[in-house]
């Protein structure tokens, strides 16, 4: 995965090591589960010694949180720019909410194997990084929050919706919508799946126009 932010100096060899375990870890952990993958597998993966891997992180469920965290940062970002990108070429705040679906299908179809972490852990109780995935979460919510705000002081959706349910409906939508693709539909192009999408968006699933 890459990452979303250019490290200068010496920094970028550590971080180019950081990312050959994040692409390591969501992989192995994907095939076989956290429990099941060990610190050597994700070294032997990444094609470093085991020392780098706990030179880089404390544990490996430190690494696993940060893998989140750096994930999630990711989706944000792409988020944002569709947002920001729409925007500043005069769109509407559904053009951009429309640009964002579009940015979450295209980082899905991307990072398939961290997307299905990512929803995985969501239902889970039980880890050590609840909070962290919480926050992460609400980072990425937050972007789809803010669009929806302003549609709501520029008149553009009715002051009766409910903003924070509104925002996860919609990144929950295009999380699970995009997991049904790639597991039972990829035959489907990432325009198709886009295009159903952007029609439930703009309230035309009943054909009206």
């Amino acid at each position: 995965m890459e990452s979303s932010s250019t490290t200068p100096g010496g920094s970028a060899r550590r971080e180019a090591t950081r990312q050959k375990l994040y692409e390591a870890a969501v992989t192995l952990i994907a095939e076989q589960g956290f429990s099941a993958t060990t610190v050597d597998e994700i070294a032997e993966r990444a094609g470093v010694a085991k020392g780098t891997v706990y030179y880089n992180f404390a544990s490996k469920s430190v690494l696993f949180e940060e893998l989140l965290r750096h994930g999630v940062g990711l989706l944000t970002a792409s988020l944002r720019q569709a947002a920001e990108t729409t925007a500043a070429e005069g769109g509407s705040r559904v053009d951009a909410l429309d640009a964002m679906i579009r940015a979450g299908l295209v980082f899905i179809d991307r990072y398939p194997a961290f997307t299905q972490l990512y929803v995985a852990e969501l239902w889970r109780t039980n880890r050590a990084w609840n909070s962290t995935l919480l926050v992460v979460r609400q980072q990425a919510v937050a972007v789809v929050e803010g669009v929806l705000h302003e549609g709501v002081a520029q008149g553009e959706f009715s002051e009766e919706i409910d903003v924070p349910l509104t925002a996860a409906a919609l990144v929950g939508m295009v999380l699970v919508a995009a997991l049904d693709w790639k597991s039972f539909q990829p035959g489907r192009s990432l325009d198709d799946v886009h295009a159903a999408l952007s029609r439930l968006l703009q309230g035309r699933v009943s054909g009206r126009r």
